[in-house]
Formats: C-alpha cells, sequence, structure tokens
C-alpha cells in the first residue's frame, strides 16, 4: 500500500529502470488499448479466479483499491513500452492486499508478508508453476518498498508502482487525465484513505514488532500510545556494545 523511504522517485522514470539486467519476460497476449475501457482482466481462467476470491474476501473499498492498482499499474508500464506478462501482473496486484483481510492475518508477520503466503497458495493450488507464483509471491512482498520493487522485473516494479498510485497519488501527474477518470469512475474509491488508515492502525496494534523499520510504525506511534517499536536510531542506540 505504501512506498517506504525518505525519497521517492517518480514513478515512470523508475518503471524505466526496472526492465534492465532481467531476463525477458513473455509478451502480453492482449495489448492494452487507449482508454483505460481496453484495461479488461487478462482472458485467462486464474485471472478471472482470483478477482472473484479477492472480491469475495475482501471490502468492498478494498476491492476498489487492488483493481485500481492494477490499472494504474498497467497505464505506468505501458509508458516505457516494456514487455510483460499481463496474468502475472494482474494476480499480483488484485492479491496484493489480502494481509489486510481478516482471515489471512497472522500474528507475527508482516501484511505483505501474509498476503505473499496466501496469494502463493491460492495460485499453486489452481496449478501456476512454482516460478511464476513466486513472481507474484515477490511483488506483493515487496510492494510496499518501491525502490526494490522498482529494480525487479517489470510486473513486480508495475504492483508497487499502481498501488503507490493510488495510496498517495506517487506518479499521478504522468497519467492522462481521462484515463484515471475513467478507472476511478469504474472503481470508486469509496473512502479508501479512512480505511487505510485504520487498516495500518490496526495492523500495529495487533503486531507491532512486526513493522519495525517499516513505514506503518509511523502511524503507530502517533496513534497508539505506548507504541513499543522503536525507532532506528533508538536501534541503534540500544545495541549491546559498549560504545
Amino acid at each position: 500500500m505504501l512506498f517506504s523511504g525518505a525519497r521517492v522517485v517518480a514513478a515512470a522514470g523508475l518503471l524505466g529502470v526496472a526492465g534492465s539486467g532481467v531476463a525477458p519476460v513473455a509478451t502480453a497476449a492482449q495489448p492494452v488499448r487507449y482508454p483505460t475501457t481496453g484495461l479488461r482482466i487478462p482472458d485467462t481462467e486464474l485471472a478471472r479466479q482470483a478477482m472473484e476470491f479477492v472480491r469475495e474476501v475482501s471490502t468492498p473499498t478494498l476491492f476498489g483499491h487492488v483493481m485500481r492498482s492494477y490499472q494504474f499499474g498497467v497505464l505506468m508500464l505501458e509508458r516505457t513500452g516494456q514487455r510483460y506478462d499481463r496474468e502475472l501482473l494482474f494476480v499480483g496486484a488484485a492479491l496484493h492486499d489480502l494481509g489486510l483481510v481478516e482471515r489471512f492475518v497472522s500474528t507475527a508477520e508482516r501484511f505483505e508478508l501474509d498476503g505473499a503466503d496466501v496469494a502463493r497458495r491460492f495460485l499453486r493450488e489452481r496449478g501456476m508453476s512454482t516460478a511464476r507464483a513466486e513472481v507474484v509471491w515477490d511483488a506483493i512482498a515487496l510492494h510496499t518498498n518501491f525502490t526494490i520493487a522498482a529494480r525487479k522485473r517489470p510486473e513486480i516494479a508495475a504492483v508497487a508502482a499502481g498501488a503507490g498510485v493510488d495510496v498517495s497519488g506517487q506518479g499521478l501527474d504522468q497519467l492522462d487525465r481521462d484515463d484515471v477518470a475513467e478507472v476511478l469512475e469504474t472503481y470508486p474509491r469509496l473512502g479508501f484513505k479512512r480505511e487505510a488508515v485504520a487498516n495500518i492502525i490496526d495492523q500495529c496494534r495487533r503486531k507491532p514488532m512486526a513493522y519495525l523499520l517499516h513505514p506503518f510504525a509511523e502511524v503507530g506511534r502517533k496513534y497508539i500510545p505506548g507504541f513499543p517499536v522503536p525507532t532506528i536510531e533508538q536501534a541503534v542506540l540500544a545495541a549491546p556494545f559498549p560504545e
């Protein structure tokens, strides 16, 4: 949901870097068409199953977020001219916030890892190869750390970029206004900001130490009295060494 790091470089520029030094990926079976009415989900059974699964387990607000994340990710990626696998990008974006769904929340892991584990299991049970499922795992596990995700293959970078556009507007100015308006009309935000912050606070209350050195900890310190997670400065100074 969020980018980490004090500075976030424009999403379009980083996506241009993401394809360098990685193995070629499959060309999309169906080119994305403009305007965004062409941003249909990939015409595969697995993509349809993923969408219906997320719709079933998520709130309407969270479902809208992941669908917008896919569409914004495609729009960002199409600007670069890179080749990519539409099914991998779609299932990565659609499943990327499963760790915020009550039934999948663990007692100790960050929500990205909870979601990545659930997504990988869901995909493997439906016949996706181990190698492809691992790409999706990486996309979900890394989606809050945009500067790392952006150095990975395009599908991984685009999941982080698309989610970032929808969460914070990072890179929104790189997209056509009409395209953005159509995405928002198709999947309205439905109070996403309030639900997103509430989810962050809930995660920090449930398992605060999972968010050590994580951007969620900033929210925890603001809203939760006595939040026990140290800052990086506090952690360094508390190291058990004499100097």
